[in-house]
């Protein structure tokens, strides 16, 4: 096929749909991106397979293989599918609402995402995702912070995109991470802590560790949600470079 990538196929999303057919059952890219995110929320992407998305669809695999090539691909249309839901309320401007106001709901409303589909948060900080909403999330993202007081070119805007995402990534894939083990050994947090609390206080009675025995002792129970929102607006202050109370 003779395409702008040379040999290659053209992106999953540049292809046309493939003409209906006169079968029992319609089908789509949509459908079947929706059938899968709906699959991979049951059970995760180690569950996620061609064949079951075909049984759940009610038509037979070789189907499937008109709308997508590969698995890549199918996992290409359920992240952006997922970004369109993050792009949704988000016609929001930077000029109308602020570039700061802009960061904030965006960002919140991708750990929401992540949160409702916790497969989403392993296919983060891996290739870059390219769909046509992942970029206008990405559109959204880069205009409001190139409007930040404290950025100054393309160099920072890179910079502070790099710190954002970075800590995106790593804080959802961490909560994400914790939730699924206390799914899975059936031990929240208050149980873990209880049930190594005696080995944690002889060590820190042994006085080689003041500093994490502050912490232990002293700190409080975060919760997620708040020490996410804490955290993104500290990352936003260092960008601007003008702390805010």
């Amino acid at each position: 096929m003779d395409t702008p990538y040379g040999s290659a196929p053209l992106p999953v999303w540049e292809r046309p749909e493939p003409q209906p057919r006169a079968a029992p059952v319609p089908l789509s890219r949509a459908k079947i991106a929706a059938t899968a995110i709906r699959l991979a929320d049951a059970d995760g992407l180690e569950g996620l397979s061609v064949r079951k998305i075909a049984k759940e669809l009610g038509v037979g695999p070789m189907r499937l293989y008109d709308y997508v090539t590969n698995r890549s691909e199918l996992l290409d249309l359920m992240v952006d599918a997922v970004y369109a839901r993050i792009a949704e309320p988000g016609q929001d401007s930077a000029q109308e609402s602020g570039w700061r106001a802009t960061v904030l709901a965006i960002v919140h409303r991708t750990r929401a995402a992540a949160l409702e589909h916790e497969w989403f948060a392993d296919l983060l900080g891996a290739r870059p995702h390219l769909g046509p909403h992942a970029l206008a999330v990405g559109e959204s993202t880069a205009a409001a912070l190139s409007q930040a007081t404290g950025l100054h070119g393309v160099d920072d805007l890179q910079r502070a995109l790099g710190a954002l995402n970075a800590f995106v990534v790593g804080s959802l894939r961490r909560e994400i991470t914790e939730r699924r083990t206390a799914r899975s050994t059936g031990t929240d947090v208050s149980a873990w802590q209880a049930a190594l609390g005696p080995y944690l206080t002889r060590m820190l009675e042994t006085g080689r560790y003041p500093t994490v025995s502050r912490l232990v002792h002293d700190g409080a129970h975060l919760d997620a949600g708040e020490t996410f929102h804490h955290t993104l607006t500290t990352i936003l202050d260092g960008i601007t470079g003008h702390p805010r109370t």
